[in-house]
């Protein structure tokens, strides 16, 4: 039994911690406050989120809510993954939210276990 309880703390303390991004030279406050890219605020930014793909891989999306706030677009995809999608400039979602839009977008896939494990750069919703 008490072998059962350090396990469980281990686990416990081994989950809450997670990488915390250097996210330098991003202006976080622009970036949540441009919902879905609408502003063109987040169009300016799309090179330094480029080069800070690398350090958004592995941050779980409860942290990447905090930095980035909540995703324009969630999606659920195969295997109890997910992904989050952040508009990066205007769009015909900006007139409709419902509408499909072709504008540039950060797609963040996070792993079952909640973890950024891809950060890919595009047009168009990501395939399943």
């Amino acid at each position: 039994m008490k072998h059962t309880i350090y396990i469980l703390l281990l686990l416990i303390t081994c989950a809450s911690c997670t990488k915390q991004p250097k996210l330098d030279g991003l202006d976080l406050e622009k970036f949540k406050n441009d919902f879905g890219g609408c502003k063109g605020e987040r169009l300016k930014m799309v090179d330094k989120l480029k080069s800070l793909k690398e350090e958004i891989k592995g941050v779980s999306s409860n942290d990447l809510d905090d930095y980035l706030g909540k995703p324009d677009i969630q999606q659920l995809a195969d295997r109890s993954q997910e992904y989050y999608i952040y508009f990066l400039e205007p769009g015909s979602h900006c007139e409709d939210v419902k509408k499909k839009s072709n504008a540039q977008m950060m797609a963040v896939r996070f792993s079952a276990m909640g973890m950024a494990t891809e950060v890919n750069f595009q047009r168009g919703m990501p395939e399943e």
